[in-house]
């Protein structure tokens, strides 16, 4: 696997390296030991798949607060997704920046995302499925968003002319962020 670190802290995209041959080819997609050379958390506490019907749905931005904060492993093995995430670690370099990478079944592309991100994605492609590996469990109640449009963040999302989106993920508050550490571009 070939892994390259995003302009976020701790955050990397991470390229399987196919073996091919006249059948196809053999990529790894997880190997404790390259994650583990790389620093990377290496739990896995469940996997969890998501089906989007059509283009333009869009999820997000979510993350669970402490203790129950979860490293995510995202790929998109159906389809296509612009997939943003956002540092809400306070104390980072990279607080309350974002970045974007598109994920699909054509680049094979997979996000790795450190604990206190947020994460969203719009899927760009109909039948589009999201498989994400998780290092802790899933809380109900731990879990949280921020507005997928606050001007705080001024992601640039994907034209979608009949974007669907829960009425949850819409009606996120302003992000609200600590006074003394300035939001950077």
């Amino acid at each position: 696997m070939i892994f390259t670190e995003t302009p976020l802290a701790g955050a990397y995209l991470i390229d399987p390296e196919p073996r091919e041959d006249e059948r196809g080819f053999l990529a790894r997609i997880w190997c404790q030991r390259e994650f583990d050379a790389q620093g990377l958390d290496t739990r896995l506490a469940q996997a969890s798949m998501v089906f989007n019907r059509r283009a333009g749905t869009l999820r997000g931005m979510h993350y669970q607060m402490a203790p129950h904060e979860e490293v995510k492993l995202v790929r998109c093995p159906r389809g296509a997704i612009f997939d943003a995430i956002i540092d809400l670690r306070p104390g980072s370099p990279t607080f309350a920046r974002h970045c974007t990478a598109i994920l699909s079944a054509g680049n094979r592309r997979m996000l790795y995302i450190p604990r206190g991100f947020a994460q969203g994605y719009q899927t760009l492609e109909d039948d589009t499925e999201v498989v994400y590996q998780m290092s802790e469990f899933f809380e109900p109640s731990a879990g949280r968003g921020v507005r997928w449009d606050d001007p705080v963040f001024s992601i640039r999302w994907p034209d979608a002319a009949d974007r669907i989106i829960a009425d949850r993920d819409r009606n996120y508050p302003d992000f609200v962020h600590p006074p003394s550490l300035p939001v950077t571009e």
